[in-house]
């Protein structure tokens, strides 16, 4: 597969051509990179109205992934929020317009709903052990859907989640399709799920849209990201993917990230799939080593691997610093879990070492106490309106009974324990003490 980003860059950065243009480091190499760093000069085409080299090179995408493919290089936010505009610029009654969505939803989502001012009615699953999980069936969207007084624009959910569970992609949109409404999917785990001997991208599934993260489970670099639309979707709404994706984004997007996504697709078409076939298979024995031991494995992503630390005596943190002073560093963990994500690229001397870590530490008694389960709290603004309110930082302690006014508390995983707008209750405040949140922005 041709790699016509790529191509265009290094032949200029080979040229003797004077840079009497942006960036201002001309290319002159401190850092190492700086002549590949270009920006959109004639014959680089433009990110947001391609119509040469990066219009080229998403038509390899396109193909490689089997839907209607844009590039961004501002990571799975932006595709997020060109998700919810198209969403919105196909609703018939835009004024009325709510969106339905998994209550795990990325703080992307939010800051979605603040600049489109769009309602959200939240799923809440009654089997979740975690804030970031939110096992939703199709029986409880299709029950949802039928209470519901008016249908919303789209049902927007997050699969595969933080902890690696992925949802009844399939199964969903059949309920979706029955009712008519958009299924819209947080992919940014996920991008690599096409290339299983048998595909679980959302795409392949069903999903009217769904955004990758190119850089989190894939070769890209850090801020490269997908916005795939299937290809079933009216051609009048799939020509204004490129004005969706500018309203949101810069104007001067990064071709570092774009000759990665470029050089990617080349990557993924010559034995990708082979090379996840034999990380999964080394993967799985490691699981399958780790539950001998007595680890309990959260989720069913195949490379990913969850822990549910309490339950071998341990917290998630306690873990981190166990395996972090044995030279490696994890994803994620909190109180409760240590995320691992694995790729091809992870060696299996990586593996071993990892292996090795946990298979000598030594079990102790399950950790009882559970985390506090959060009460469905009460959305007294909606979160444009709580975004621009006035607010003033409190003591979570004395928080209660205060509508929250920020979008969440960390990156990662940046998925909300409360919802800019909401009635903070003092299971809100459970909570919020126990992953270690002392203060909170709330309106004056």
């Amino acid at each position: 597969m041709d790699t016509p980003i790529k191509d265009f860059v290094e032949n200029y950065a080979h040229s003797k051509i004077e840079r009497l243009h942006m960036p201002g480091h001309k290319g002159v190499c401190e850092l190492g990179f700086e002549n590949l760093d270009i920006t959109e000069i004639d014959g680089a085409d433009c990110l947001n109205s391609a119509n040469g080299i990066i219009k080229q090179s998403q038509e390899n995408a396109s193909r490689i992934f089997n839907a209607q493919t844009f590039y961004s290089t501002e990571g799975s936010s932006l595709s997020i929020r060109a998700m919810l505009f198209l969403a919105l610029k196909n609703a018939k009654d835009k004024e009325n317009a709510f969106i339905l969505a998994g209550r795990n939803a990325h703080k992307s989502f939010l800051t979605a709903l603040g600049l489109l001012d769009l309602k959200v009615k939240w799923l809440y699953p009654n089997d979740c052990d975690s804030y970031l999980s939110c096992n939703i069936s199709p029986s409880l969207v299709e029950q949802t859907l039928k209470e519901l007084k008016r249908l919303p624009i789209a049902l927007y959910l997050t699969s595969p989640d933080y902890l690696g569970n992925i949802l009844d992609i399939k199964g969903i949109k059949e309920v979706c399709k029955k009712y008519g409404v958009l299924l819209l999917i947080d992919n940014a785990h996920g991008s690599y799920l096409k290339f299983l001997p048998k595909s679980l991208h959302p795409i392949d599934l069903g999903a009217d849209m769904c955004c990758d993260s190119a850089h989190k489970t894939l070769y890209a670099l850090t801020g490269a990201g997908y916005l795939h639309l299937s290809k079933s979707l009216p051609k009048q709404l799939v020509s204004q993917t490129q004005s969706a994706m500018a309203l949101f984004s810069s104007t001067s997007p990064s071709y570092l990230i774009l000759q990665s996504l470029d050089l990617l697709n080349k990557q993924l078409s010559n034995g990708f799939k082979d090379s996840i076939k034999e990380s999964i298979s080394e993967i799985d024995k490691l699981k399958n080593k780790l539950i001998e031991k007595g680890f309990v494995l959260v989720g069913n992503e195949p490379l990913k691997i969850t822990i549910d630390a309490k339950k071998y005596g341990y917290y998630g943190y306690q873990l981190n610093e166990y395996l972090l002073k044995a030279g490696i560093c994890c994803e994620f963990y909190d109180k409760d879990f240590l995320v691992t994500m694995w790729t091809p690229r992870n060696s299996k001397s990586t593996i071993e070492k990892f292996k090795n870590a946990l298979l000598s530490l030594e079990r102790k008694p399950q950790i009882t106490s559970l985390s506090p389960k959060l009460t469905t709290p009460i959305q007294k603004l909606s979160v444009r309106q709580a975004l621009f309110s006035d607010s003033e930082i409190v003591s979570v302690d004395k928080a209660q009974g205060r509508i929250f006014a920020d979008l969440a508390f960390s990156c990662p995983p940046a998925v909300p324990v409360v919802v800019c707008g909401e009635e903070i209750n003092q299971s809100a405040i459970d909570c919020l003490k126990y992953y270690g949140i002392k203060n909170c922005l709330v309106i004056k």
